[in-house]
C-alpha cells in the first residue's frame, strides 16, 4: 500500500517509521522542503518501549513528486488541518481514504468538507511519542488505535468502505498496531480530548511530565475539576464516553507516566500549541450551551499567554 503521511511530528513518525518497517510504501509530505530532504536522505529513527528501529522513507515538499497514493494520514497540528487539506487535493483520488489522528475537535469536519465525509475516517491513537529531532522519535507509550467513517458510504457508491476499512486495518496490524474500528468514531474522540482536557494543559503550564500531575494534590484537584466541566459539556451533547473520565484521566497519567505531553513540547520549544482545539473547544462548546466552564477557560488563557509571550520570558 502506498501511503502518504502529512505531518512528520512525532505521531506522523511513529506511524511511518513502523508501516515503513512493515513493507507498505511510506511518503512524508513536509511543507518544509529542507525538512522532508532531511527524512529523505535520514528516514527515520525510533527508540524508546518498542526498541531500537531505523526506516527508510520518502519524503517530499511537492505533492506531484508522490503520485497518487491509497491511503492519507494526516498527523499535522490542529491549526494546521486546513492548509494540509488544500496542499493533498490534487493528490487524493476519487477513491483515496483520508484518515486524521489528530489531537482535539473539528479535524474531520475540515477534511470532510474538501474530500467528503464518506472518504474520510476520523481516529484517535493511545499511543505516545516524543519528537527529538527531525524524524527521531522516543516511543513512551502504546495503546490502541480506533477509527470510523464519519459517515456511511450511500447505497450505489463505488467506493466500498467495508473493503477499504477490513485493508487499512490489516496493514496498521501488520506494523505492529493495536487498531479497532467504531461505528460512532465521535465518541471515541470526544473520549481522548476529554483525557487531553485533564492533562494537555496542565503539563504546558507546570511543565512537568504526565506521571507527576498525579503527585500533587494541587494539579489533581485542577485535572479532576476540568474533566468535570467538560462532562457537564459531555452529558449536555448526548455524547458517550467509552471509559470513567475521572478514573481513566490518572490511569493514563500512569501508563504514560514518562511521556513529555505535546502541549509541553510545544511550550518548550515555543512553538504555537493546539490549546484551542482542546480546552479552548470545551469553552467554546459551552458557551454554545450556556454552560460555565471556569477551569477550562483559565487553562485556556493561560496556555495562550504562555504561547503569546515567549519572547518576553524573565531570564537568569
Amino acid at each position: 500500500m502506498k501511503i502518504v503521511i502529512v505531518g512528520p511530528g512525532a505521531m506522523g513518525c511513529l506511524f511511518g517509521g513502523f508501516l515503513s518497517l512493515s513493507g507498505q510504501e511510506v511518503w512524508f509530505l513536509d511543507k518544509d522542503p529542507q525538512r522532508a530532504q532531511v527524512l529523505q536522505e535520514q528516514g527515520i529513527s525510533i527508540e524508546g518501549i518498542s526498541g531500537e528501529h531505523k526506516a527508510q522513507v520518502k519524503a517530499s515538499s511537492d505533492p506531484e513528486d508522490i503520485g497518487r497514493p491509497d491511503l492519507v494520514i494526516i498527523c499535522v497540528k490542529s491549526y494546521d488541518t486546513f492548509a494540509a487539506v488544500q496542499n493533498i487535493s490534487g493528490l487524493a483520488a476519487s477513491n483515496t481514504p483520508v484518515i486524521t489522528l489528530q489531537n482535539g475537535l473539528g479535524n474531520a469536519e475540515i477534511i470532510s468538507q474538501s474530500v467528503g465525509a464518506q472518504k474520510t475516517l476520523a481516529g484517535v491513537t493511545s499511543q505516545g511519542a516524543t519528537l527529538l529531532n527531525t524524524g527521531r522519535i522516543r516511543h513512551a507509550g502504546q495503546g490502541p488505535t480506533v477509527i470510523g467513517w464519519v459517515k456511511a458510504e450511500e447505497p450505489g457508491d463505488d467506493f466500498n468502505q467495508d473493503l477499504i476499512l477490513k485493508e487499512i486495518v490489516r496493514v496498521f496490524k501488520e506494523a505492529g498496531f493495536q487498531i479497532k474500528t467504531a461505528d460512532k468514531v465521535e465518541d471515541f474522540i470526544w473520549s481522548k480530548l476529554i483525557i487531553n482536557v485533564g492533562i494537555n494543559a496542565l503539563t504546558a503550564v507546570t511543565r512537568l511530565n504526565n506521571g507527576r500531575l498525579i503527585d500533587f494534590k494541587g494539579t489533581r484537584d485542577i485535572m479532576r475539576k476540568a474533566v468535570e466541566e467538560a462532562l457537564t459539556v459531555v452529558s449536555a451533547k448526548g455524547i458517550k464516553l467509552t471509559f470513567d473520565p475521572i478514573i481513566e484521566v490518572e490511569k493514563v497519567c500512569k501508563a504514560t507516566a514518562g511521556n513529555v505531553a505535546s502541549m509541553l513540547q510545544d511550550v518548550l520549544k515555543e512553538r504555537r500549541t493546539e490549546i484551542e482545539a482542546i480546552n479552548g473547544a470545551i469553552v467554546r462548546e459551552a458557551e454554545k450551551l450556556n454552560l460555565s466552564v471556569p477551569i477550562n477557560k483559565m487553562l485556556t488563557d493561560l496556555v495562550k499567554t504562555i504561547e503569546n509571550s515567549y519572547e518576553l520570558r524573565v531570564k537568569f
